[in-house]
């Protein structure tokens, strides 16, 4: 199996399990999880230095989830990558899971920092950038966040902050499925010419579509060559993606799916009839 079908197949995972554990929990944010699973794939899988056996080993790559909403995506990728047991996963926002609607440093390995507050994961990767050149450390930092996020103005701030101090070890991802909680971003606060808006802040741009795990290894090789700028990723994604009732409406935010979801969807990404019957009964079970 070559590295692209690979990361095409844990992706897939991902969303599949960010549909079982949204069920199993019976509400949660499927539409800007399944948006961000090749990311997350490329990320934990080809890009960065970590250590699921040790995820606080102190030269590792860190990672920021800023749209902190989008963290089913991120459980299942830790369980992928083996930070945490699979069986983890279906405890999502119960009482005393380390799996809670947002994600929260120091209940659940592997989280660099608690969000859920939007507009705050960029400024706090910005320190962590500048932390790792004072420490002469050769760690990378890597932010994902959303497009309504980009309503706050703290995103602004910290890009001007982020080219000023030149932190070529900065790489920003925006996950750009076009929609904020209410709808389209175009009209709920339209955020382009974003491609232009970055450039002018400092930073070196790469527009790629999210969903090919090529063209995302790709723009992280070339981030890498950036030298005295950091690098923003303009990720095109569809919202609830991989989800068929869903996909690319502003529904699939936050989602109660029925049982007739649960098996269009997974049926959809590739589960067989039988692993469909078992999860369904594994749902009628809990409910």
């Amino acid at each position: 199996m070559n590295d692209l079908n690979k990361l095409n197949e844990i992706a897939n995972r991902v969303r599949i399990n960010v549909v079982k554990m949204i069920a199993l929990s019976g509400i949660g944010h499927a539409g800007g999880s399944t948006s961000i699973a090749d990311i997350l794939s490329v990320l934990y899988f080809k890009e960065m230095n970590i250590d699921p056996k040790n995820p606080n080993y102190e030269d590792r790559d860190r990672f920021i989830l800023s749209k902190g909403h989008g963290c089913p995506a991120l459980y299942a990728i830790f369980s992928e990558v083996g930070i945490i047991p699979e069986s983890m996963l279906w405890t999502l926002h119960e009482i005393d899971s380390p799996l809670q609607m947002h994600p929260e440093l120091g209940l659940c390995p592997g989280i660099e920092m608690s969000t859920g507050a939007l507009g705050q994961g960029l400024s706090a990767g910005i320190g962590m950038a500048i932390g790792a050149r004072l420490r002469k450390k050769d760690c990378r930092v890597y932010v994902l966040i959303g497009d309504g996020e980009s309503n706050e103005g703290q995103i602004w701030e910290a890009a001007m902050s982020a080219a000023k101090f030149n932190l070529d070890n900065l790489v920003a991802i925006l996950d750009y499925n076009k929609f904020c909680l209410s709808g389209r971003t175009e009209e709920v606060m339209p955020l382009e010419p974003l491609f232009d808006k970055w450039t002018a802040f400092g930073w070196h741009v790469i527009e790629v579509d999210g969903h090919s795990v090529a063209s995302l290894i790709d723009a992280f090789k070339q981030a890498r060559k950036i030298k005295d700028k950091p690098t923003f990723i303009i990720a095109h994604t569809l919202k609830g993606y991989g989800i068929p009732s869903v996909q690319d409406k502003a529904e699939s935010h936050s989602v109660t799916f029925t049982t007739d979801q649960v098996s269009e969807t997974l049926l959809a990404l590739g589960c067989s009839r039988n692993e469909v019957h078992q999860f369904l009964q594994q749902l009628k079970e809990k409910n």
